[in-house]
């Protein structure tokens, strides 16, 4: 699909300069620009590539002043980056926009689907399944029975949604993602053999979440598994049965929470971060990578370490780490001149 100077100037409200006829249709970095592809300019650092590319448009920033002419088209807008960012969310809007139902395909009779939306082949409908409009459902996936999916919710190609869940509106659940897996809950018997316990409630998506690729979220042994309005969660993480996650928390790849752990709201939680089960964290705290929580976090608080702990603590203590071997010679000197001086 190409656009031209005249039509991507127009969705972004800004002034053009060149050709306003300029064909596009692809995207690309300033300093990998080629014929036919537009490109942004908002980092200094980059600006000279702005005189040696080949990208046919290019959007800068309207008080960025040439230091010599240039063959590139420009699109001139109060904020380049935010404005490139816009245009990537049209693009990828366009470039998803798929209609229609795709065949070989299943759909329950009992199922309820609404408008203008997509399901590819191989998919899997159940019963008494409820879709909203401009619902996108991509190839290979499953819906379980009795599943509701909101408006404008796209899911790729592979999820798998286990029955019962409720999804919201305008979410995102990318490939591989497993949703209402049952929760890892087994009980001991007396030959010392694990029987699992039933996993008999679901998993409960509000409004504008965001799951990454390959991530699992366990359906709660009774009630539900929260995951609140606006939660991002990178790929490859997994939420155990019954945790709730507050309205707007981002979580980093292989992140593991464990069963019935409540996070608040606008958190942020690093990369390889353990949460232990039952634990209760606050809202606004700041998890670094690779810490293990292990107890309860009050709110606004920025911890780290394993166990974790606050992270002005935490810096002193490693230089103190990094020191050990020192302190320790030190110490055993002063016991030599201890004894000596008895």
């Amino acid at each position: 699909m190409k656009f031209t100077t005249k039509q991507i100037a127009t969705l972004l409200d800004g002034d053009i300069e060149g050709n306003p006829d300029e064909e596009v249709s692809t995207l690309s970095k300033i300093e990998e620009g080629k014929k036919g592809s537009l490109s942004f300019l908002s980092n200094p650092k980059y600006n000279s590539y702005l005189y040696t590319t080949n990208a046919s448009i290019v959007i800068i920033n309207k008080d960025f002043l040439l230091e010599k002419e240039i063959d590139t088209t420009l699109i001139r807008v109060e904020n380049a980056y935010e404005s490139f960012s816009k245009l990537l969310a049209f693009y990828n809007e366009v470039k998803n926009d798929k209609v229609g139902v795709e065949q070989p395909s299943f759909v329950s009779t009992s199922a309820k689907i609404g408008t203008n939306g997509y399901l590819g082949a191989f998919s899997y409908i159940g019963e008494n399944v409820v879709i909203g409009n401009n619902v996108k459902i991509y190839p290979n996936s499953y819906i379980g029975d009795n599943t509701v999916i909101g408006d404008n919710t796209i899911i790729f190609a592979g999820v798998k949604i286990y029955s019962e869940t409720v999804i919201g509106k305008n979410c995102k659940i990318h490939s591989g993602v497993v949703i209402g897996s049952d929760g890892f809950g087994f009980a001991p018997d007396n030959d010392g053999e694990y029987t699992a316990i039933p996993q008999i409630g679901n998993v409960v998506l509000e409004d504008n979440v965001d799951i990454g690729a390959a991530s699992t979220i366990d359906r709660a042994t009774l009630g539900s598994t929260i995951i609140r309005k606006g939660v991002k969660l990178d790929n490859q993480i997994q939420i155990a049965h019954n945790v709730e996650i507050g309205k707007h928390t981002v979580i980093a790849s292989q992140t593991g929470v464990a069963g019935s752990t409540k996070i608040g709201s606008h958190c942020m939680i690093g990369g390889q971060v353990g949460v232990a089960g039952h634990v209760k964290i606050g809202n606004n705290v700041k998890v670094l990578a690779q810490s293990g929580v292990t107890k309860n976090v009050k709110e606004n608080q920025i911890i780290s370490g394993t166990p974790a702990f606050k992270v002005l603590d935490y810096n002193r203590s490693s230089v103190h780490f990094k020191n050990l071997p020192k302190i320790v010679s030190k110490v055993n000197q002063l016991e030599i001149e201890l004894r000596g001086n008895k």
